[in-house]
């Protein structure tokens, strides 16, 4: 019988549990959604317990669904980044993990750059010292929790957490690395006199795993209670974002993913360390590789946000009609010219990352008037996340790096329309596979890779990806939209004033 590769991908509101064939092809799927604690102001955290819970009842799921589970070969885990999760020698964890949307530790950030210097920490991380960043928050816990830290074996990511559940084995991928700023992208190590310098422990690091090596066989608890064969290999994992690249058919240099899922971006595959300071550099989970990556706060989940919020209408009409109310936005915003009549969308709904790197920005519709409606609103969303895709790109073209054409994963690479308005707007050819699980898909092959299913990373993407459809911009509606990208740019500008005043307004409020 064929064998099958599980994939458990942890993400920021949910966690989903994959099988695929060996030809790529989804035999099974189940999910399981949360949400992250935003208690106050900058905070957005959650108990590590819920991943592990959620895991275990998606995999639960799968049996239930009459999946054959011991036909799984291997597993692969990836989760988002710049987990800050402290755990005791034992695994146990000390604290709710703080996510990469936690902004606490922004005071730590900031005397990492006075004790080490902004030129010195770039020069080995490759990236700006930021609150969402590992070491910042490594340092919150030291300053804010001292016993917390002091009682940490060390600071591990989600998918790290996973693995050591199913293993029993603490681990640190080499993709994840990148959110330690002690740890030299370049060289893919770690700088014990660098972490010292900034006031932690680099001692409180796991040991190093390349993403595809197994780090141990599955527990017999666990195979006892999810029906699972015990001492199957379970890998590394990694970066969500760098398997998604890997499920996209990423793995050569110039090739380059658009991410937009919760969240929103790009990764460049490229052959060495490019750095920019307003960009994110980090190892591929492919060895020898690295990304060039733009992360945005506002990817799809700016739609999600604006559908939970104002989007009853759609989601009752999409109901009449066996549609998701995403179809139903798709719709409308066809009905809407290339810049919406002059609405403009800031997609910068929990601050935002790269490439302006502004805790303080918030979501702003600019341009709104009686003869503005909601599917004007729709579009404009949609413009804005392909607004700040285009600044991650234009960015990252300061490096030298190159970009013939982008595939698209997640789930608004389902909408046609919002596809077709990041090709226009990048003026770049737009590729989509087939499977829009590629994040899980790109678990699933470091785990194939891993336990010589596949022979090499190559053959693993070539017996899996395959394009479904391909958008090719248009270069009148490109030059068109120049115009209307440039008055985004200078929205944002024109009211950095104005967000640094409303966040002083907020901490305020909260006291």
């Amino acid at each position: 019988m064929d064998k099958l590769l599980m994939a458990i991908d942890v993400g920021t509101s949910g966690t989903r549990v994959a099988l695929f064939t060996q030809d790529g092809a989804v035999a099974g799927s189940r999910s399981a959604e949360y949400s992250c604690q935003t208690d106050g102001p900058g905070y957005s955290q959650i108990d590590a317990e819920i991943w592990w819970e959620s895991a275990l009842a998606c995999i639960e799921g799968l049996k239930a669904d009459g999946l054959p589970l011991e036909r799984v070969a291997a597993i692969g885990v990836d989760g988002i980044s710049w987990v800050g999760l402290p755990v005791d020698e034992a695994g146990h964890a000390l604290s709710p993990a703080l996510t990469w949307m936690d902004r606490r530790s922004r005071s730590q950030a900031e005397s990492m750059v006075k004790r080490v210097g902004a030129e010195a920490l770039f020069a080995v991380a490759g990236n700006p010292p930021d609150p969402a960043y590992i070491a910042p928050k490594m340092l919150y816990f030291k300053e804010s929790e001292p016993d917390i830290y002091r009682r940490a074996h060390c600071f591990i990511q989600c998918n790290s957490y996973i693995v050591l559940r199913l293993t029993g084995t603490f681990s640190q991928d080499y993709s994840q690395g990148y959110g330690f700023h002690f740890f030299d992208v370049a060289r893919r190590q770690l700088r014990g006199d660098v972490a010292e310098a900034m006031g932690v422990d680099a001692e409180k690091v796991a040991p190093f795993y390349e993403s595809h090596q197994v780090v141990g066989g599955l527990l017999g608890s666990v195979a006892r209670r999810t029906g699972l064969t015990a001492d199957i290999p379970v890998v590394a994992g990694g970066l969500d974002a760098a398997c998604c690249t890997l499920g996209a058919g990423v793995i050569t240099p110039g090739d380059t993913q658009e991410q937009g899922g919760q969240a929103g971006g790009m990764s460049i595959d490229v052959d060495h360390a490019l750095m920019h300071p307003r960009l994110i550099l980090g190892c591929h989970v492919v060895p020898g590789q690295w990304l060039l990556q733009g992360g945005s706060v506002g990817g799809g989940g700016a739609l999600r946000w604006f559908r939970e919020q104002l989007g009853a209408w759609e989601d009752a009409a999409g109901r009449e009609e066996g549609l998701s109310a995403y179809e139903v936005f798709s719709r409308e915003a066809e009905t809407v010219p290339a810049g919406c009549q002059g609405l403009c969308f800031l997609p910068y709904m929990a601050g935002e990352r790269s490439p302006i790197w502004d805790s303080n920005a918030r979501g702003v519709f600019a341009g709104l008037s009686y003869d503005k409606s909601r599917a004007h609103m729709v579009r404009a969303v949609m413009e804005g996340v392909a607004f700040s895709l285009q600044h991650n790109l234009e960015t990252a073209y300061e490096t030298g790096a190159r970009v013939d054409t982008l595939r698209s994963v997640g789930g608004s690479a389902n909408s046609q329309v919002w596809t077709q308005i990041k090709s226009d707007v990048t003026g770049l050819p737009i590729q989509v596979p087939f499977s829009d699980q590629a994040t899980t898909l790109g678990a699933a092959l470091l785990a194939g890779v891993g336990a010589g299913i596949y022979r090499d990373f190559a053959e693993a993407v070539r017996h899996t990806v395959r394009i479904q459809r391909v958008h090719e911009p248009d270069p009148a509606m490109h030059r068109r939209y120049m115009d209307f990208y440039r008055q985004y740019r200078e929205l944002y500008q024109s009211l950095v004033p104005w967000f640094g005043r409303m966040s002083e307004l907020e901490k305020e409020s909260c006291k």
